[in-house]
């Protein structure tokens, strides 16, 4: 289920800055470059609520 809200919010989050970077930039919105930021998104927040941030509980 987390990974399903998480797709959810990248492509809310990729496609925002999309759209904020492609009009600062007078450029057209493209849809490819949505998708890979939001790859990116995904296996940034992937990577590292899974790997580097998780919570470690065994010292209590």
């Amino acid at each position: 289920m987390r990974y399903i809200v998480t797709i959810i919010w990248s492509c809310l989050i990729g496609g925002v800055v999309s759209y904020v970077l492609s009009s600062m930039g007078s450029e057209p919105f493209s849809l490819e470059g949505t998708v890979a930021l939001t790859a990116v998104f995904f296996i940034a927040i992937a990577v590292l609520g899974d790997g580097i941030l998780k919570n470690d509980n065994s010292h209590s």
